[in-house]
């Protein structure tokens, strides 16, 4: 069974998946309002919520005949961290590059 993160980074590395989390960062939505602006079919946005919630992305709730999606960001915060990691260390590295190309021009003149 793939880990979390795994999980979570395959989740996103779909446009259509990272466009509906986009979406429902403003507020909850149908199915039907989260295929609005796709030209893919109900089944397949079906398919991408269930991807979604498998990650642990979103949450899925029915209230009569609507059933509706939220975003759940727990998982995102933890994808940050990992990355957050890496951009520390390329944040150091570009500094250092940095300050090395100052010194080289400061040396040629």
């Amino acid at each position: 069974m793939p880990d979390r993160l795994s999980v979570i980074f395959s989740a996103l590395a779909d446009p259509t998946r990272r466009a509906i989390l986009a979406r429902l960062a403003d507020s909850e939505a149908t199915v039907n309002e989260l295929a609005e602006p796709f030209d893919i079919s109900l089944p397949a946005i079906s398919r991408h919520l269930k991807v979604l919630e498998n990650a642990g992305l979103i949450s899925r709730s029915r209230s009569a005949q609507w059933r509706s999606s939220r975003l759940e960001a727990a998982p995102l915060r933890e994808a940050t961290a990992w990355m957050e990691r890496y951009r520390r260390y390329w944040d150091d590295n570009l500094d250092r590059l940095d300050a090395h190309l100052k010194r080289i021009q400061e040396d040629d003149q």
